[in-house]
């Protein structure tokens, strides 16, 4: 089996260093940055070469929302708004978020990239941090969830696999946690009726990242390593999907990057994500994450299995319809 790990690399090519440390690691997946992409065709021998490394069609993702969080972008890939101000001056935002996605989906697959890290599930509030206030979709859980399914549904339709975050809720996080630890003290019957609702009613997808955050109702630990936290994700948010960390390596989580893998695993993550392509960091994960097995294997192949084809779009009229729906 695979290993629980997703990875990145330094650089637009894969080096033979990366290729061989891959090969013999076996990460069940790959993640890129902007520091990976140049041209289609470069882009297309990366993501080729990457599957060669491990001798199959490993997933490979991205985080291409769109707004301050996109990888590819001009001159070759669209610029996309921010989430949050497109979908304020849409006539229909469910439609004009699902052609968004169909559109960044019909994209990425282009270059062989087949899951993109949203929908953005998150609520925005009025202490949210600015990192993530612009990514969000709006401030109520029915927006934010109906947004947020016709995201998915976007990916699905262009053959992308969504991964929707940062399950149970970053919305209330007034820290950036890529540099410190939110805390959220909202009363746990709170979050459930609003944060943690918006992921129950998404609890059907795929694929999931957590939270770096301290919800202190029910753990002072992070909830990427909180085993209480990740039982209320399990249990009252009801999402049996495959669980990747957020990125393991950033400001918010305590511990090297060993004891952070093997805390996250013992809380009951399924993968830990790695992003940042620093050799000696992704050593260290590989050698202190498990392979998949279980039911975490059984919840990687059940997301692999719901990739396929594109449906039929028709790019230029999808983008037309897009333009009236937010102009």
């Amino acid at each position: 089996m695979a290993g629980a790990f997703i990875l990145g690399c330094e650089g637009p090519d894969l080096t033979a260093r990366e290729a061989a440390f891959f090969r013999e690691s076996d990460p069940w997946g790959f993640i890129l940055f902007a520091r990976n992409v140049d041209t289609p065709d470069r882009l297309r021998a990366l993501t080729g070469d990457l599957c060669a490394a491990v001798g199959r069609e490993a997933p490979v993702l991205i985080d291409q929302e769109g707004g301050r969080v996109q990888r590819m972008g001009p001159p070759f890939w669209t610029r996309w708004p921010r989430p949050l101000t497109q979908m304020s001056r849409a006539t229909d935002p469910e439609r004009a978020m699902f052609l968004r996605a169909a559109l960044i989906a019909h994209e990425l697959r282009d270059v062989g990239i087949d899951v993109n890290c949203t929908p953005t599930a998150d609520i925005a509030g009025e202490h949210t941090h600015p990192f993530l206030l612009s990514r969000l979709y709006g401030d109520g859980v029915d927006t934010v969830a109906a947004r947020a399914r016709a995201n998915a549904d976007g990916c699905l339709a262009g053959g992308v696999l969504p991964v929707m975050k940062h399950i149970p809720g970053h919305g209330r996080g007034s820290v950036d946690s890529h540099l410190g630890l939110p805390r959220v003290d909202t009363p746990l019957d709170d979050l459930r009726r609003t944060d943690f609702e918006v992921f129950r009613r998404l609890a059907d997808l795929p694929m999931g990242m957590t939270a770096h955050v301290v919800y202190s109702a029910i753990d002072t630990a992070p909830g990427t390593i909180s085993a209480a936290v990740l039982a209320e994700v399990r249990g009252t948010i009801g999402f049996d999907g495959l669980l990747m960390t957020d990125d393991i390596s950033m400001g918010a989580l305590p511990g090297d990057m060993a004891q952070r893998c093997t805390r996250a695993i013992a809380a009951g993550c399924d993968v830990i994500l790695h992003c940042n392509g620093e050799a000696a960091e992704m050593e260290a994960v590989a050698a202190t994450a498990p392979r998949l097995e279980g039911r975490s294997a059984d919840r990687a192949a059940r997301a692999l299995a719901m990739r396929a084809d594109p449906a039929p779009l028709d790019i230029e009229a999808a983008h037309a319809e897009l333009g009236r729906l937010t102009s």
